[in-house]
């Protein structure tokens, strides 16, 4: 089902003549507001060691509590997608990030608070100090390190990072 059926009132009057404008968006019958529901930013962040293992992260809470994910999260308003993975990487790891290197983006859906939000998560190679400070904090239960060979894909909880570690194990470029 679309995301937008979940929106019953314009948010601009408040009026229920919220009705289907087209695929992408809703329009508002009385003041004529027009809404486009589009994916949210969100960061994940690659950081492979010097033995060429990745950050895994254990996520605390759901969606996928349990699972393995990698460091990252929503770009806040006002934020490039550079200085929310970094923030995020310190944030969850404790970890200072001295360069965050562009690498894809790949399409997510991600359920927060019982509502599907579609996201648009940009993947970044994440350059760090000294691992020594690494401390699991804010969503994740625990980090580690994996050998890059060692990967399973399926035991990542969200459809992106599967996908994320899928493109990840093939690239000779992320040391």
């Amino acid at each position: 089902m679309h995301p937008l059926h979940q929106f019953k009132f314009c948010p601009k009057c408040g009026s229920g003549r919220f009705v289907e404008n087209n695929f992408k968006s809703k329009r508002c019958e009385n003041c004529g507001f027009v809404y486009y529901f589009n994916p949210s930013s969100s960061t994940i962040a690659i950081i492979v060691n010097e033995k060429n293992e990745l950050l895994v992260a254990t996520r605390a809470y759901e969606p996928a509590k349990g699972t393995f994910d990698l460091p990252g999260g929503f770009v806040d308003m006002n934020e490039t997608g550079e200085e929310a993975v970094i923030r995020e990487v310190k944030e969850e790891t404790n970890l200072d990030v001295s360069e965050a290197k562009y690498l894809f983006s790949i399409p997510n859906t991600y359920i927060y608070s019982g509502f599907e939000v579609h996201t648009l998560d940009l993947v970044y190679l994440c350059k760090t100090g000294s691992t020594c400070n690494l401390k699991a904090e804010d969503d994740v239960e625990k980090l580690q390190f994996i050998k890059m060979q060692d990967l399973n894909p399926e035991l990542f909880g969200l459809r992106s990072v599967k996908e994320v570690i899928k493109e990840i194990s093939n690239r000779d470029d992320l040391k």
